[in-house]
């Protein structure tokens, strides 16, 4: 029995702070209001070539908007399978304007099997609020195929869900005011204390009294008068995001079980620490034996269960790491250890229990 050698591999991130590099604040912070809204809304797919529902579901789609047609049909009358009963899904970003086109999701409800060569009828598109941004429109375009018989059939990518470039037109504005009573925030991604206080006294060593933490995720700017009319407000907001600022964190380690990756600050230090790993291998074989008679002898031929049990504890061993080894020293002890993956997980388990490495441990 062979056991083959499983390396531990190591990214090392580098800390803004410790190593004196700085981040732009549009790297590391966003102005509230500045936001992306999702839309949504039930829709109707027409044209498809025999790939729609067969349940009832599309067939009274159908009928509802014939009836705003002021055309009356029964749900009997419309048992073909060129429809589809589908939802529009769409992102409607910042700033977007009346007569701008975004792009739509198209994703079939019921039970049909490709929406290629679909049109997607006229469908309103809303807002958690319920009110209407956007009408989505046109052709879908899929990406795959699905055809086959009674015997076989042959599928690519995922042809109930496709997509309308430009295929919707928006058509009510959001409330995308940045500015109220003269001050705009600045939502840190990753909120901080120390980050939130440095970003302030970044902000203020441009514009003199202009900012305020106010909790680690936000930091508050006042506008300064010559930037207070909406010509100068959005030159104000560029000349923030351009700023350098140390982003500060904390100590982190994360280890991926799958490739025996792990990723940490290069700040990380251990403490001084003992590991010993020692696995038992145990073998279980069975080798089944068969007895027969002696010729022209009395009895039946038998099968007679044999074992073979092997037990394998090979010689554990320790391994020190002194007072402020980084994460790299652990890492090859590790590896001259020839830890696997998995054991990978409990030893930095133990670590985190024992105090004996202060980081937030993350396990993907």
């Amino acid at each position: 029995m062979k056991r083959a050698a499983i390396l531990l591999s190591i990214v090392l991130v580098p800390w803004c702070g410790a190593l004196g590099a700085a981040s732009l604040v549009k790297d590391c912070a966003g102005v509230q209001g500045v936001r992306d809204n999702q839309l949504f809304g039930p829709g109707l797919v027409v044209g498809l070539n025999g790939t729609g529902d067969s349940a009832a579901v599309a067939a009274k789609f159908t009928k509802n908007l014939l009836e705003r047609l002021k055309i009356s049909l029964s749900t009997t009358d419309l048992g073909s399978k060129n429809t589809a009963a589908v939802m529009v899904t769409a992102t409607l970003g910042p700033f977007a304007r009346k007569g701008a086109r975004i792009d739509v999701t198209v994703s079939s409800l019921g039970d049909a099997s490709s929406l290629q060569g679909g049109v997607l009828l006229l469908t309103p598109l809303e807002g958690p609020d319920g009110e209407v941004y956007a009408v989505g429109q046109g052709s879908i375009s899929v990406g795959g195929f699905s055809f086959g018989g009674q015997a076989a059939g042959q599928q690519k990518n995922h042809p109930t869900v496709g997509r309308v470039p430009n295929g919707a037109l928006i058509e009510k504005e959001l409330d995308d005011t940045v500015v109220k009573d003269g001050c705009l925030s600045l939502v840190l991604k990753r909120g901080d204390f120390t980050t939130a206080t440095r970003l302030s006294a970044a902000v203020n060593a441009r514009f003199a009294g202009a900012a305020w933490a106010r909790d680690a995720a936000t930091v508050v700017v006042r506008v300064p008068e010559e930037f207070n009319d909406d010509r100068s407000v959005v030159g104000f907001i560029s000349a923030l995001e351009n700023l350098s600022v140390d982003e500060d964190g904390v100590a982190k380690v994360i280890i991926n079980e799958r490739t025996g990756t792990v990723v940490a600050h290069s700040r990380v230090r251990i403490r001084t620490i003992a590991i010993a790993q020692g696995n038992i291998t145990v073998l279980v074989r069975e080798l089944p034996e068969v007895s027969q008679p002696n010729p022209f002898g009395r009895g039946t031929t038998t099968t007679v269960p044999r074992t073979e049990l092997q037990v394998d504890e090979p010689e554990a061993f320790v391994h020190v790491l002194e007072e402020g080894a980084t994460i790299a020293d652990l890492a090859r002890g590790l590896n001259a250890m020839g830890v696997s993956p998995r054991d990978i997980i409990a030893i930095f388990q133990a670590l985190k229990a024992a105090g004996a490495i202060q980081a937030e441990l993350e396990i993907l």
